[in-house]
């Protein structure tokens, strides 16, 4: 079984979402479960720290709603660490009209599967990696995020 580990680091989370921790778990377990165990470390935090994180681990200087930090290969069960900002999510979510709650485990779904290897970066292995994300959305009563010619599709 995979440790989910929930760091609520903006109130602005738990404010707008009672029920944030039980969300990221769910969907961290939703996706976990292509893992053999480990742990993950889900940080609910804003847009100034996701921000300044990808700055620094990933030379990009600009905001994000959601980044993804594999462990290395050696990194003893720990999977690595998923970081949301609050800001980007909830303007995201009211921009989309979705609900916040169905966004973030759309995002922490999505950030779990970059952890195990997952990326997005070319056509097949986004459309490979967007059919998990449905799947496991729906199992967890999630409408669809992507409908047919959606621009927020993930090819870079």
């Amino acid at each position: 079984m995979t440790r989910i580990d929930i760091e609520i680091e903006d109130q602005a989370w738990s404010e707008s979402l009672p029920a944030v921790g039980r969300l990221a778990r769910q969907a961290a377990l939703a996706a976990a479960r292509l893992a053999e165990g480990g742990s993950i470390i889900i940080l609910l935090t804003d847009a100034k720290a996701v921000k300044d994180l990808n700055a620094r681990f990933l030379l990009r200087d600009e905001e994000t709603n959601v980044l993804a930090f594999p462990s290395a290969p050696n990194g003893e069960g720990h999977l690595g660490d998923v970081a949301l900002a609050f800001d980007v999510c909830a303007k995201e979510a009211l921009a989309q009209n979705k609900p916040l709650g169905d966004h973030l485990q759309h995002l922490v779904i999505h950030g779990v599967l970059h952890l195990l290897g997952y990326d997005h970066d070319a056509e097949a292995p986004a459309d490979r990696m967007e059919a998990l994300e449905r799947d496991m959305l729906a199992e967890l009563g999630v409408p669809d995020p992507y409908q047919p010619g959606d621009p927020r599709r993930h090819v870079r």
